[in-house]
C-alpha cells in the first residue's frame, strides 16, 4: 500500500497532457532574479528605467478588481484628485485676481446723456435727462440715513474685507441653478458695480467685481467707499445719490430726514422700480413692508432703540413725483407710454435706461397728435363749468392704432405738467355699447346655444332677434332672474321697439335687446374671451357676468378698445399695440420684443362685423360721422349707469377710441353725465365724443376719404358693391 501512494504521488507530479493533443505541459517553477539584490520593478528605482513618482502615480483602472468595481477610485485616488483640484482652484485665482486691476475710467455713470425720443418720422420729439444727481459729503448725512443703509444692505460692512462669503456662496448657488447672479453683493461690491461695471448679469462681470472689491477695501477706507456708494446709488425717479433722492421723494434737504423717511430711502436700494410707491398700489403695498423690515433691522442691528422704532407706525408718504421740463402738452403722455413699452418689451433695466444715451423712435404721428388735441379741445372749450356744474370735472381719452397695431396718436390730458394721469390709457370707464361688436364677433364665431343640451348652432347677420323694448331675457333654463327676485328685461336706448330685427341691423342701430340676449345664447364667457382675443387686456376691468355684460359694463382702456376695433378692421387679425419702433444706443442697434400677431376671426367673421359698424355709419347709430368722409365704420356708446360716453370706429389706417368721463378729484369715483353741456336731463350720454372722432378723422383722412384700400364683401352682404376701408 505504501509502495501504491508513493508512486501515485510521483505521478500527480508529471506533467500533465493537453485535452486533444496528446501533448504534455511542463510544471510551472519559480524564475530567481538574475540579480537576488536588485530592487524590483515596484521599487520606482531610476536604475531600471522607471521614474521617482512611479509610486504616486495612480492605477486606474484599478487592478485585482472586476466589473464596475475596477472603475471605483480608491480613498488615497479621491484624496489626490481632491488635493490637486483645490491647489489648482487657488492657483487659478491667484492668477485672476493678480490680474484684475481697478479700472482707472468710471462706468457710463460719471458720462450719463439724455435719452431722446423720436416721431415717427425721425424727427426729434423730446429730450429727458440727464440724471439728477448731487453728491453729498459723508460728514453731512445724518447718522440714520448711514444706520438705516448699513442695517438694509450691509449689517457687517465695517467689520467685512469688501466681501461677503456667505453671499457668494448664494450667487455661486443661483448660478448653479440657472438663476442670476446678483444677490450677496455687500455695499463695497455694489459701489464698484456702480462706479467701475456695467450692469449685466453675468459670471465674469460678478467674479471681477468680487476681485476689484477686495482690493478697493484695502485701497480705500470703509467711509471713503460708503461716501462714494451713498452718493452714486440708484434710488429711482432719475435720482442718484442720497441727496438727490430726499429732494425727489421729500422735496428736502438729505440731513432733514428722520429715521422713518431714512429707512424708505433705504428700502429703495432693493430696487427703486419695484418700491415706488407712486407708481401703482402694488409697489405701495411692498413699500410699505420694506420700510417696516428696515426699520426692524435697524433696531436688530442696535442702530435704533425699540422706543423709537415704536414711535414710527405711520409710512412717511412721498411726495409725487416731479414731471420733468418739455413735457408739456401731449408729449409727458407719448414719452411716458414708449417709455413704459421699452421697460416691458427691451432687456433695458431701470437704472440703465436713467443714465441715458438711447434713442427711442416712436409710433407716434406728430399731424394725427396735434388733430386729435385740436379736435378735443374745440369740444371742450363748449363746457362752462363755472356756470353749470354738470360740465365740471370732465375729462377726456382717445387714442388711435393703426391695424399693424401701432399707437398713432394719444390724448392723455389738457396738459401732462398739470395733469399726469394718462385718460387714453386708464381702465375705469364702462365702454358703454361700444362693446357690442366683440359680442356679435363672439357669436359669428362660436355660436349660441337657446335649448338645453343642445348643440351650438351657427347664426348670422340675417339670424333675427326679438328688439322690443323691455323683453325678458331667456336663458336654455327659462327667464334669467336678478338676485331681487325680478325677471332681467333689458330697455332700448331710446324705448323704441323693432320687432324681430337681423343681428347685423341690431347692432348697427345700436338695439340693446338682441344684443343683451345675443350675449347670454353664446355664453359670456365667450363674449368674454373674444374680446380679449380681439385687444382687450385681461385685466381690463371686466364686470360682473350677468346680461348687462354685453352693454358694456366692462372698463378697457381707450388704447385697448382702439386696438379691439383695428383687429376688424385688419379682417380679423390682431397685432398688439405699440409704441416703439426701434431702439439705439452709440449707433448699435438694442434688441426689442416684436409685437405679438395672432389671427382670432376668420376674414368671413370680421367682414360681417365690418359690415354692422359700416351701416352703423351710413344709415344706423353712428351717421353723424358719416360727413367726415367715406368708407368709415364705428359705433358710438353710452354707459348704462350714463357715466361716461364714447365713439369707437375706424377708416383704412386706423382705429380711434374717444371716451368722455366725470370724475370727483377727491373720491376719485365716475359722477353722472346728466345735463353735461347743458344736454337734456331726459336725455344720457354725450355727443361729444363723436364730434371730437368725426372732427378728428376729417383732419387726418385722406383726399377722396378712406379710399386707399378695397375688400369683397362675404356673407350676406356680398352682393353689395366692393366698398373701400
Amino acid at each position: 500500500m505504501r509502495t501504491l501512494r508513493t508512486a501515485r504521488s510521483a505521478a500527480a507530479r508529471l506533467p500533465k497532457p493537453h485535452r486533444g493533443t496528446g501533448k504534455t505541459e511542463a510544471p510551472e517553477t519559480p524564475e530567481a532574479p538574475a540579480n537576488p539584490e536588485a530592487p524590483s520593478d515596484r521599487t520606482g528605482a531610476v536604475g531600471d528605467g522607471k521614474r521617482w513618482w512611479a509610486p504616486l502615480r495612480p492605477r486606474y483602472p484599478r487592478p485585482n478588481r472586476t466589473g464596475w468595481r475596477r472603475w471605483v477610485p480608491s480613498l488615497r485616488q479621491t484624496l489626490l484628485l481632491c488635493t490637486w483640484s483645490v491647489l489648482a482652484l487657488i492657483a487659478l485665482v491667484g492668477w485672476a485676481y493678480a490680474r484684475t486691476a481697478i479700472p482707472t475710467d468710471l462706468n457710463a455713470y460719471a458720462t450719463q446723456q439724455d435719452n431722446v425720443y423720436y416721431w415717427a418720422d425721425g424727427t426729434e420729439m423730446a429730450r429727458v435727462g440727464p440724471v439728477d444727481r448731487q453728491a453729498m459729503p459723508l460728514d453731512r448725512i445724518p447718522t440714520a440715513v448711514q444706520s438705516a443703509v448699513l442695517a438694509a444692505e450691509n449689517a457687517s460692512f465695517y467689520s467685512d474685507h469688501g466681501v461677503s462669503p456667505r453671499g457668494i456662496t448664494r450667487a455661486v448657488a443661483n448660478m448653479a441653478t440657472g438663476g442670476q447672479t446678483q444677490g450677496g453683493s455687500t455695499i463695497t461690491q455694489q459701489y464698484v458695480k456702480n462706479v467701475y461695471l456695467d450692469q449685466d448679469q453675468t459670471i465674469s462681470r460678478k467674479i471681477s467685481e468680487i476681485f476689484i472689491a477686495i482690493k478697493l477695501d484695502r485701497k480705500m477706507s470703509k467711509k471713503q467707499i460708503l461716501d462714494g456708494y451713498l452718493n452714486t446709488s440708484w434710488f429711482g425717479r432719475g435720482a442718484y445719490g442720497v441727496q438727490r433722492a430726499a429732494k425727489a421723494y421729500y422735496g428736502e434737504d438729505v440731513s432733514q430726514l428722520n429715521p422713518s423717511q431714512a429707512a424708505f430711502l433705504a428700502a429703495l436700494l432693493k430696487g427703486a422700480g419695484q418700491f415706488d410707491p407712486s407708481v401703482s398700489a402694488a409697489n405701495h403695498h411692498r413699500a410699505v413692508a420694506r420700510w417696516n423690515w428696515v426699520l426692524d433691522r435697524m433696531v436688530k442691528t442696535g442702530k435704533l432703540s425699540a422706543a423709537q422704532r415704536a414711535t414710527y407706525t405711520k409710512f412717511p408718504e412721498p411726495i409725487a413725483p416731479p414731471k420733468p421740463a418739455g413735457l408739456s402738452g401731449q408729449t409727458g403722455y407719448l414719452v411716458d407710454t414708449a417709455r413704459a413699452y421699452v421697460s416691458a418689451h427691451s432687456g433695458i433695466s431701470d437704472q440703465r435706461f436713467d443714465l441715458g444715451g438711447y434713442q427711442i423712435y416712436t409710433t407716434f404721428q406728430k399731424p394725427k397728435v396735434d388733430a386729435l388735441a385740436a379736435a378735443v379741445k374745440q369740444q371742450i372749450s363748449r363746457l362752462r363749468p363755472k356756470d353749470r356744474p354738470a360740465d365740471r370735472n370732465v375729462r377726456v381719452g382717445a387714442a388711435s392704432v393703426a391695424t399693424d397695431g401701432r399707437i398713432l396718436a394719444l390724448y392723455g390730458g389738457p396738459d401732462y405738467v398739470k395733469q399726469g394721469f394718462d385718460d387714453a390709457d386708464i381702465a375705469i370707464v364702462p365702454a358703454g355699447t361700444t362693446y357690442a361688436p366683440f359680442v356679435y364677433a363672439a357669436a359669428l364665431r362660436d355660436g349660441v346655444v337657446r335649448t338645453r343640451d343642445a348643440p351650438r348652432a351657427r347664426v348670422d347677420p340675417q339670424s333675427r332677434y326679438d328688439g322690443d323694448n323691455k323683453v325678458p331675457i331667456q336663458t336654455p333654463e327659462g327667464p334669467y332672474w336678478s338676485r331681487d327676485g325680478k325677471v332681467v328685461k333689458t330697455a332700448n336706448a331710446d324705448g323704441r321697439s323693432y320687432g324681430k330685427i337681423p343681428l347685423g341691423e341690431a347692432v348697427a342701430k345700436g338695439v340693446n335687446g338682441p344684443i343683451t340676449q345675443l350675449g347670454v345664447d353664446v355664453g359670456l364667457n365667450q363674449v368674454r374671451q373674444a374680446s380679449i382675443d380681439a385687444g382687450l387686456l385681461p385685466d381690463s376691468g371686466f364686470a360682473e357676468q350677468v346680461p348687462s355684460f354685453s352693454l358694456g359694463t366692462s372698463t378697457p382702456s381707450p388704447i385697448r378698445m382702439a386696438d379691439g376695433y383695428a383687429t376688424f378692421a385688419a379682417g380679423g387679425t390682431h397685432t398688439d399695440p405699440y409704441s416703439v419702433l426701434r431702439i439705439t444706443r452709440d449707433g448699435a442697434a438694442v434688441p426689442l420684443q416684436k409685437p405679438t400677431v395672432t389671427h382670432p376671426f376668420t376674414p368671413k367673421v370680421a367682414g360681417e362685423v365690418d359690415d354692422a359698424l359700416r351701416d352703423a355709419v351710413d344709415t344706423g347709430a353712428a351717421h353723424a360721422v358719416a360727413k367726415a368722409g367715406p368708407g368709415l365704420a364705428g359705433l358710438p356708446g353710452t354707459a348704462q349707469d350714463n357715466t361716461s360716453a364714447s365713439f369707437v370706429g375706424y377708416d383704412a389706417e386706423m382705429a380711434t377710441a374717444v371716451t368722455l368721463f366725470r370724475i370727483d378729484p377727491k373720491t376719485q369715483q365716475l359722477q353722472p353725465l346728466t345735463g353735461i353741456g347743458g344736454r337734456s336731463v331726459k336725455k344720457p350720454g354725450s355727443d361729444a365724443p363723436t364730434d371730437i372722432w368725426a372732427h378728428y378723422a376729417e383732419a387726418t383722412l385722406p383726399p377722396g376719404g378712406s379710399e386707399s384700400a378695397t375688400r369683397t364683401p362675404v356673407g350676406p352682404d356680398a352682393a353689395r358693391k366692393a366698398t373701400t376701408w
